[in-house]
């Protein structure tokens, strides 16, 4: 792929999830509400067109669960599925330095995480570039669970870097 392939950052933050009393944080379930969210996000993702080829997904079980819940409503599966423990807890840094590491054969790449990490992610390679009232409502609302975030940019995977991409929709439950 040439340095202007076209390319999106898909980025799915976690359903709802449950609080069981004595389970680790990297173990919690979701919670109904969130087996709820999960595949009306993949619907949503369905609706946008927007069909990953690549998935990073954190190893924790609230992420793994809203994955599997929402694939099964794309049109088709991803070509490959990543579950990547880095995912889990890391900052926008080191978000960007995993995605940088994306196989230069897949153009839409779908990111399962969890906040405050995917929200800075977002923030941090759209800045203020993008559809206005995708921005205003990321800015003014944060990233809930099970909201989604488009982002596009040109290049190749090891280009992502702050400021390098657009946000084209944000997606929250319940719109």
């Amino acid at each position: 792929m040439s340095a202007d392939t076209a390319r999106r950052i898909i980025v799915l933050r976690h359903a709802k999830a449950d609080w069981p009393d004595g389970v680790a944080d990297h173990e919690r379930p979701l919670a109904d509400r969130g087996r709820q969210q999960a595949p009306e996000a993949g619907q949503w993702l369905a609706d946008s067109g927007a069909h990953p080829d690549y998935v990073l997904c954190s190893t924790a079980l609230r992420t793994r669960e809203t994955w599997k819940l929402a694939v099964h409503e794309l049109p088709e599966r991803p070509h490959k599925t990543v579950y990547e423990e880095r995912v889990y807890e890391a900052s926008p840094g080191e978000i960007i330095a995993v995605l940088q590491e994306t196989p230069a054969e897949y153009t839409d790449l779908l990111l399962v995480g969890h906040n405050p990490g995917v929200l800075g992610l977002t923030q941090v390679l759209a800045g203020d570039a993008g559809d206005p009232d995708a921005l205003k409502r990321l800015g003014f609302g944060g990233f809930p669970t099970a909201a989604i975030a488009i982002l596009s940019f040109t290049g190749s995977w090891t280009d992502v870097e702050p400021g390098r991409a657009q946000l084209d929709a944000f997606h929250t439950p319940n719109e």
